[in-house]
């Protein structure tokens, strides 16, 4: 579905990416995981055309996305989840989610996809005519990540969506991309908690320092010792 080459990508002549490639397949849950600073926020900016590179390419269903401009990929049907949730917080709940479909014209398709918006959060429709900016901080990663899905996505892409989350809620944020992903969204997910992202991923990438340097399924990766030192809090001699 989504394929990358050889992604270069520079800030000020200082490589953020050094020639990564990876494949995201069609109706799979797919993660990054990485400290701060490893490229994996830069993969995602690239991708929506935030970020140029200076070589590489990527396709989406075997279009270049790099001749596409920002703005289209809604129509493609591809979406970020950005970090920091980026709501609108002047805006109601309902505000927001209507601008997540804001290119669709299809009035009662949007209302169908609402309800299913609502089934996943039901806070939100308890909420809806409340401004977006007096949430709780998990009230509003559930606002943009149903913002994210009104635009009715084949892939959705989430930068660290558990980001300053209390446990309880972390575990809820996950079983809920469980839950679309079973719903036949496929999903680019880019997370610091490694363990539950890789829990949840049918195939995982680990970045450091701009270069991918293990890749697997994420079963796979959850049990391999370099990952388990680095990234699960487990000393190698642990197991």
């Amino acid at each position: 579905m989504l394929k990358i080459e050889d992604l270069v990508v520079a800030y000020g002549g200082i490589e953020a990416l050094k020639g990564i490639s990876l494949e995201v397949e069609e109706g799979k849950i797919i993660t990054l995981v990485g400290a701060n600073g490893a490229g994996k926020s830069t993969t995602l900016r690239t991708v929506m055309g935030l970020v140029k590179p200076v070589s590489g390419r990527i396709f989406f269903q075997e279009k270049d996305l790099l001749a596409e401009k920002t703005h289209h990929l809604a129509q493609l049907q591809i979406t970020l989840v950005p970090e920091g949730r980026r709501i609108f917080p002047k805006l109601t709940v309902m505000e927001n989610l209507r601008i997540g479909a804001y290119c669709r014209r299809d009035e009662k398709e949007i209302k169908t996809d609402l309800e299913w918006v609502f089934s996943l959060f039901p806070i939100l429709q308890e909420r809806s005519w409340q401004l977006a900016g007096t949430l709780s901080g998990g009230e509003q990663q559930m606002l943009a990540v149903g913002r994210a899905l009104m635009s009715r996505p084949r892939l959705l892409m989430m930068d660290e969506p558990s980001l300053g989350l209390a446990p309880l809620l972390v575990k809820e944020i996950f079983r809920i991309i469980k839950e679309i992903n079973r719903q036949g969204v496929t999903i680019l997910l880019i997370e610091q908690n490694a363990n539950a992202a890789l829990q949840i991923a049918d195939r995982g990438y680990v970045m450091e320092t701009g270069r991918i340097v293990l890749e697997g399924s994420g079963r796979e990766l959850l049990a391999n010792q370099e990952v388990k030192a680095a990234y699960l809090g487990k000393r190698r001699d642990q197991g």
